[in-house]
């Protein structure tokens, strides 16, 4: 006799997801199924996206009764199983035998982690997201190929194969108004096109996942959760052009993301899903300037990875002098909807000039972080306080920063426009690869700029003089300014300095590296202008702050027992005093003192 359906259970296993201990509470559901003797299943399943609630676990019912639960702790799941398991072990059964009154509010707590059954987030963090690279978020095994099938995967692939030649593929990537996702947003029909026309050859598509962007975890997850979505991009590609060979290069630093993209190679390749298509994997050191793709193409070669000077590009002569497309995680991941579902779907979303969606990884202060898909278009606002939720403990956005450490602050009064590579150029910032970093009134613009060109200083490969010695420069006059030796003149040099790395640098790194300074100082030069006399209104920078405890402290030491660094005595019952020799400015005093006897000055 068969036996009866059980429930299944869905749990992401990504890296971020394992990182916030749902690897843990996946043990701890075997162990609890295993203790009850229950007819139930645990599957791994992809990003969902909604990283502010992980662990999140997603139970089925044979009948099709869903339920959600986020941020799950080991501690809560035999509760949680309770509710769903209705024929339990004898010995569990026993073992489990509480009162009524504590069961009730042991399954009180687990209504505590329920989210909505239907949706599995908020109404509004789903509501204005529309998924195509990510579709079918946490519903696919990532690494198992007939749930890839069954979800329509391969099916564009098949079609390319069998039905449409090279140019009718480059054509539906043309109509459809696909840009590269990688950040210069140039059109994917045209560079698929350009290297189509090359002589007859060796040729090689490369999917760029060498993502560096502090705060950025698009690439990343997209190739944890959907790695044969990536493949099969690749694969249409590869079709398109003209070439036999295919590589990921993958830094080395996304082990988890290496695994399961060699595990759907090897799966479809059995498969004989790729045809003669020959695909490997690189792995990249790390270097940031390698997500340019001439650097890229350098350190796949064994060389150094430094950017050369273009023409020739390399749509004309690049791995091994051979043409080569080079292709973002992100544009591949959308290929396979716009060939299986045509291209009129994906020009319907967006913007005139920006057409479909756009991955981000929202971060900073904001109440709901995690991987989004928005229609190009989108305004930031709609991001931040809708699908955000707003900024964390209430405070005010002061910025948001999008495109990575390359991009731009753009301030609150701006938080209506679009989003689309246009409306961001104008403001000085870029759309980047898709980081988008929210910051708050608490955040210091000046410290925000010289953490984002401290990064891109250290990163610059120093081929180029400006890049190398300008980025130098203008970070020693940000560190000038945060110490509180500033002078008004520092402002004019710090501007010219970098309108002339962006003019005069080889590659995309030095081009964009002074953005963040160009907009902080275009959008909030009166902080460039309290530093200099003296004052950081965030009370950020460190020599510009004095933290003082007023008469109102009531000695409770909750201050003492935050602070990281001992930098407050804890003295119970007297008034506290901060040593302003060892404080390092992290607030945290400030924002966990009951009276608000803190004062920043």
């Amino acid at each position: 006799m068969s036996r009866r359906p059980g429930i299944e259970i869905r749990i992401g296993l990504g890296s971020c997801c394992v990182a916030s201990g749902s690897r843990e509470v996946y043990d701890a559901l075997l162990r609890t199924i295993a203790a009850m003797g229950a007819n139930a299943t645990v599957r791994q399943a992809g990003c969902v996206g909604m990283c502010h609630r992980v662990p999140l676990i997603e139970v089925i019912e044979p009948g099709g009764r869903r339920a959600v639960y986020g941020n799950v702790t080991p501690a809560i799941v035999p509760a949680i199983l309770e509710r769903h398991v209705k024929r339990r072990s004898p010995v569990y059964t026993v073992g489990r035998a509480w009162s009524k009154l504590t069961r009730d509010e042991a399954w009180q707590k687990v209504n505590g982690f329920a989210l909505d059954p239907a949706t599995g987030a908020p109404a509004e963090f789903l509501g204005p997201q529309v998924r195509i690279a990510t579709a079918y978020a946490g519903q696919m095994d990532p690494t198992d190929i007939a749930e890839y099938r069954r979800f329509g995967g391969y099916e564009a692939l098949d079609r390319v194969l069998s039905k449409l030649t090279p140019e009718q593929v480059i054509d539906e990537i043309t109509q459809s108004g696909l840009r590269g996702r990688g950040g210069a947003g140039f059109p994917t029909g045209r560079k698929w096109s350009i290297v189509r026309v090359q002589p007859a050859g060796p040729k090689y598509v490369i999917c760029n996942g060498d993502e560096g962007d502090p705060g950025a975890f698009m690439d990343r997850m997209l190739l944890e959760a959907y790695p044969h979505r990536v493949l099969e991009g690749l694969a249409i590609a590869a079709h398109a052009v003209g070439a036999d060979e295919a590589i990921f290069y993958i830094r080395q630093e996304y082990p988890l993301a290496v695994e399961r993209v060699g595990l759907a190679i090897a799966a479809a390749t059995a498969a004989g899903c790729l045809g003669r298509l020959k695909v490997s994997i690189r792995q990249g050191s790390g270097a940031f300037v390698c997500g340019e793709e001439t650097a890229l193409i350098a350190s796949i070669e064994g060389r150094r990875g430094t950017p050369r000077i273009r023409p020739p590009y390399p749509a004309e002569s690049g791995l091994f002098g051979c043409p080569t497309l080079v292709n973002n995680v992100e544009t591949l991941a959308l290929t396979p909807a716009i060939i299986r579902d045509g291209a009129a779907a994906f020009a319907a979303i967006g913007t005139a000039s920006s057409k479909g969606t756009k991955v981000f990884s929202l971060t900073g202060k904001i109440n709901r972080g995690g991987l989004i898909e928005v229609p190009m278009g989108t305004t930031i606002r709609t991001i931040v306080e809708q699908i955000g939720g707003g900024i964390k403990d209430g405070r005010r956005l002061a910025a948001v920063q999008i495109g990575g450490p390359s991009g731009g602050c753009i301030p609150a009064e701006l938080a209506d426009t679009p989003i689309d590579y246009e409306a961001l150029t104008g403001l000085g910032a870029i759309m980047g690869s898709g980081g988008l970093v929210v910051l708050d009134d608490s955040d210091c613009m000046v410290d925000i700029a010289r953490y984002f060109l401290q990064f891109t200083e250290n990163e610059s490969c120093g081929r180029c003089t400006f890049c190398r010695i300008g980025t130098k420069r203008m970070l020693e006059i940000l560190n000038r300014i945060v110490n509180g030796h500033g002078k008004a003149e520092d402002l004019v040099e710090l501007e010219t300095l970098a309108h002339q790395v962006k003019s005069t640098s080889l590659c995309g790194l030095g081009q964009t590296a002074p953005n963040p300074v160009l907009t902080t100082l275009k959008y909030f030069r009166h902080e460039y202008e309290a530093h200099i006399a003296g004052k950081c209104p965030a009370g950020r920078c460190m020599s510009l702050v004095d933290y003082r405890v007023t008469d109102d402290c009531i000695g409770c030491t909750i201050c003492a027992q935050v602070c990281p660094v001992d930098a407050i005595e804890a003295r119970p019952h007297q008034r506290h005093w901060i040593d302003m020799s060892k404080c390092t400015c992290c607030h945290m005093c400030v924002l966990a003192c009951p009276e608000d006897a803190i004062r920043v000055e």
